[in-house]
C-alpha cells in the first residue's frame, strides 16, 4: 500500500496536505481497499464550517456507505469536480486526482498523524 511521507493521516482513514493555511483532504489508499469499488461520492458542505471530526460527507461503495470526517476544523471550500463523473478515482489515484475538499484551517493540526503513527494503526 501506498502512504505518501508529505501527507499527515487520521486515524478516521483520511490523508491532510497543508499548504499555509488551505489543505487537501482525501481517503487513504488503506480506505479505498477497504471500500471496494466507489460508485458516489456526496459532499454537501462546501461553504460550511465543519469541526475536527465531524462529517463532511460521504462515500458509497458497491456494498457500503462510509461516512467522511474532516481531519482539522476549517471552512470546505472546494469539492473536488471530478468526482461526480468518475467517483472510481478515490480508488485509482486516492492521493493525487481522488482527492475530496479542499478546505480553510481554521483549527489545531496537533490531533493529526505522521506516516509512521499511521501505519502503526493498521498495522502495517
Amino acid at each position: 500500500m501506498n502512504f505518501p511521507a508529505d501527507l499527515q493521516y487520521t486515524k478516521d482513514h483520511e490523508w491532510i496536505r497543508i499548504e499555509g493555511d488551505i489543505a487537501t483532504v482525501g481517503i487513504t489508499d488503506f480506505a479505498q481497499k477497504e471500500l471496494g469499488d466507489i460508485v458516489f461520492v456526496d459532499i454537501n458542505t462546501i461553504g460550511q464550517e465543519v469541526a475536527e471530526g465531524e462529517i463532511f460527507g460521504s462515500v458509497e461503495a458497491v456494498k457500503t456507505v462510509s461516512d467522511l470526517y474532516i481531519p482539522v476544523s476549517g471552512e470546505v471550500l472546494e469539492v473536488n469536480p471530478q468526482l461526480e463523473s468518475s467517483p472510481e478515482l478515490v480508488n485509482e489515484d486516492p492521493y493525487g486526482n481522488g482527492w475530496m475538499v479542499r478546505i480553510r484551517i481554521i483549527g489545531s493540526t496537533d490531533a493529526l498523524l505522521s506516516v509512521e503513527a499511521y501505519k502503526e494503526l493498521i498495522g502495517e
